[in-house]
């Protein structure tokens, strides 16, 4: 059967109260755009996604940092901080930066640091626990009026072709319901394998829409469906052999996948550069604690059942402090589909 039209007929099925199904709260109109003013790139990828996404004028912010630097130091952090929030309209519920560099703040990434404000709590001293997120798998739809935290993605990208690529893709993904595949990759590596654990729980209790695949591989090629991956490798093979369609979700558990310019790693930039909308990784060594990193049961979940990348993507992850989440925020692939279409 044609997927679209099995799409159409579940809904038709919904009552009709209940058909529009969860909708993205984090929209365009309470979503704010950070631009560095000192770099011409961070302005060209901001003025291209408010033409797009449609991003209110009150809500681009304009701050200055120095973009040769990778790591900014918390003092001066605070007060760019404090001049975004005094800045910021009430009504916003998270940011997007528009740049690559820096995309650190001491011992925390940035998007975390924009999102809670700088706090050592959100560091682990050795490998130790950090400060939980307030945000974890919660059903608020309003993380700033709830929470006074905004959850913010970054706009990664070294190149304007890059990032307008990646905003097309998120554009394009927004009520599509593609009947893609996710794929959980079980790897080699034990150490950065930690969430294969709960695949087979992911596959057993989980919605049949969309397929849902373990793999026992290090790596999937030639596939051209992917709309999640999830893996643990320090470099992931033949990525470009795939095809990910728009408003996919994809990452690999390492120890600096997030330190996106210069990791001796791969870094996860790279999935967004051969096709995927939604990226993390940790911009320090965070050791193989399963909090620091994406449940893909939670991703995949609130992704299927109408939330934004943004949202599903931040609430995936325990103790967010050390890790940035990179892609497009308000790519919503199934926003308008009702919860009851994807479960038992």
């Amino acid at each position: 059967m044609n997927w679209r039209l099995l799409f159409q007929i579940a809904l038709f099925f919904v009552p009709l109260l209940e058909s529009a199904g969860v909708s993205a709260d984090i929209t365009a109109k309470t979503l704010a755009v950070i631009v560095n003013k000192s770099d011409p790139l961070s302005i060209r990828i901001a003025e291209y996604y408010k033409r797009v996404r449609g991003i209110p004028e009150k809500n681009i912010i304009e701050i200055e940092l120095d973009k040769t630097k990778t790591v900014i130091s918390p003092a001066i952090f605070k007060k760019i901080k404090r001049a975004v929030d005094d800045s910021t309209p009430e009504r916003v519920q998270g940011f997007v930066l528009t740049w690559v560099k820096p995309y650190r703040v001491g011992c925390m990434s940035i998007t975390s640091a924009f999102a809670f404000g700088f706090d050592k709590a959100y560091c682990s001293t050795g490998c130790g626990e950090t400060k939980m997120s307030v945000y974890y798998n919660s059903e608020t739809k309003f993380p700033y009026t709830h929470y006074k935290m905004r959850p913010t993605v970054s706009l990664a990208a070294l190149t304007f072709n890059q990032a307008k690529k990646l905003i097309d893709r998120g554009k394009l993904s927004d009520s599509t319901f593609p009947p893609g595949t996710g794929y959980l990759v079980s790897t080699s590596d034990k150490e950065r394998n930690v969430r294969s654990v709960n695949y087979q729980y992911i596959v057993r209790t989980f919605p049949r829409l969309p397929h849902l695949k373990i793999v026992h591989a290090d790596y999937i090629e030639n596939r051209r469906d992917v709309l999640f991956y999830f893996t643990g490798l320090k470099y992931v093979p033949k990525i470009g052999t795939n095809h990910f369609l728009p408003g996919a979700i994809a990452d690999h558990l390492t120890s600096t996948g997030g330190m996106l310019t210069d990791s001796k790693q791969m870094s996860s930039l790279k999935w967004l550069q051969l096709g995927a909308t939604g990226s993390y990784g940790t911009v320090v060594e965070p050791c193989n604690f399963r909090q620091k990193f994406p449940n893909p049961a939670i991703v995949i979940k609130r992704y299927t059942n109408g939330e934004t990348l943004m949202e599903a993507y931040w609430k995936s992850v325990a103790w967010p402090g050390e890790g940035i989440f990179i892609g497009e925020p308000l790519a919503s692939p199934f926003k308008s589909l009702s919860k009851e279409v994807y479960q038992k």
